[in-house]
């Protein structure tokens, strides 16, 4: 059977190695404890359930949801852009509700991007992003996290000739790094020099552990040729629901929609009337950054004592380390698990520049974060 040449040569998840050594683990009576994957695992808060039960409850029929989303969702992100960031959108031309964030990064160079045209990506990162560019025919620029700059790209080191999209992630997955303003300054003035788009997934913004909280694109005071993805995924505990939004340059919003109906992604319309619950409330969400406190404040100094160093940010639900000298990543995490049933992702698995690294994911329950670290304490 014939496939897309992209899917063929599409080599598998890193994490498929990951997966495979903790089942062989299981299989030897290892109790595991998974840092690995990061997937939030707290309970979704109880009122976005029942808002999704009224709205099941309010509506027998069942009609196709419409592509640019129910209006109150669009005014109730709108509210919420300008609470958090102070960024004041129109709900009807500068948001869209998407089906969480992953369906639009990727469908994103769908829009945006022409056969050949370059995607300039950063580097460990969410591989999504660059997915979607190969499968619109787009040619991926890769640009390396340094972590003499804080974990941010050199945008004056890229040859914007021919580049149609540019991709930042903030705070970032796997390093935890935080963008500066001079960053989506910079970014945003060469988008409107080149005319290429700048789009910014920050699906991690409400989650830190120090310091002041992560700021967004859309503070920018131009916003042309700029978009910017978020979801209720990690803020709210709602990985489950796919519901997320896009927001931004009235033009790119526009693209969106003309493109959405023939992908059939918009999300359900229960799902969007939970998803404006949610986006309404912050009570929870303060609830959800003091759990990760203190899974972070329970397990950290044992894995500093273990060895490994910090060397990322202090944002997401992520500790970005680095093994001691001389050490392999893939390696340091294998013997990880070996010795004591702890899984974290070897750096590489998120691409050049991640070499020396691991990342951990604290999704486990703040009990299970406790037992690893008497674990690493014990040497058990």
């Amino acid at each position: 059977m014939r496939l897309n040449p992209v899917l063929a040569g599409m080599a598998n998840y890193p994490f498929l190695r990951l997966t495979e050594a903790k089942q062989a683990a299981a299989a030897r009576g290892v109790d595991i404890i998974d840092f690995g994957i990061g997937e939030p695992r707290e309970a979704t808060p109880g009122f976005i359930p029942r808002a999704l039960e009224e709205a099941l409850a309010s509506e027998p029929i069942s009609t196709y949801p419409t592509a640019d989303g129910l209006p109150e969702l669009r005014e109730v992100i709108a509210a919420w852009t300008q609470r958090r960031f102070g960024a004041a959108l129109d709900p009807d031309t500068e948001v869209i509700p998407t089906q969480g964030s992953k369906e639009a990064i990727f469908h994103l160079a769908q829009v945006v991007a022409g056969r050949g045209d370059r995607v300039v990506i950063t580097t460990p990162g969410y591989p999504v992003a660059g997915r979607g560019a190969l499968f619109a025919g787009a040619r991926l620029v890769q640009v390396a996290l340094d972590a003499a700059r804080g974990w941010q790209p050199d945008l004056d080191a890229v040859d914007w000739d021919g580049v149609a999209l540019l991709w930042l992630n903030h705070p970032n997955n796997p390093t935890a790094a935080t963008a500066s303003p001079e960053l989506y300054e910079r970014a945003a003035a060469l988008a409107r020099e080149h005319d290429f788009v700048l789009a910014s997934d920050e699906a991690y913004s409400e989650l830190w552990f120090e310091g002041e909280p992560p700021i967004s694109a859309l503070q920018l005071a131009d916003r042309t040729n700029v978009v910017v993805f978020n979801t209720l995924s990690k803020r709210s505990s709602m990985p489950g629901y796919r519901s997320g939004f896009a927001a931004g340059d009235p033009a790119i919003i526009a693209a969106l929609k003309r493109y959405r109906p023939n992908v059939g992604v918009a999300p359900q319309t229960f799902i969007q009337r939970a998803a404006a619950a949610a986006w309404a409330d912050e009570e929870h969400v303060t609830e959800v950054r003091e759990r990760y406190r203190a899974k972070r404040a329970a397990l950290l100094p044992a894995l500093l004592e273990a060895g490994l160093r910090p060397s990322g940010g202090d944002a997401s639900f992520f500790l970005w380390l680095r093994v001691p000298d001389g050490e392999d990543a893939e390696a340091y995490a294998l013997r990880m698990l070996d010795q004591h049933g702890i899984v974290i992702a070897p750096g590489p698995y998120f691409g050049p520049g991640g070499e020396g690294h691991v990342r951990i994911a604290l999704v486990p329950t703040p009990a299970e974060c406790r037992r690893a670290a008497d674990l690493l304490a014990s040497g058990a």
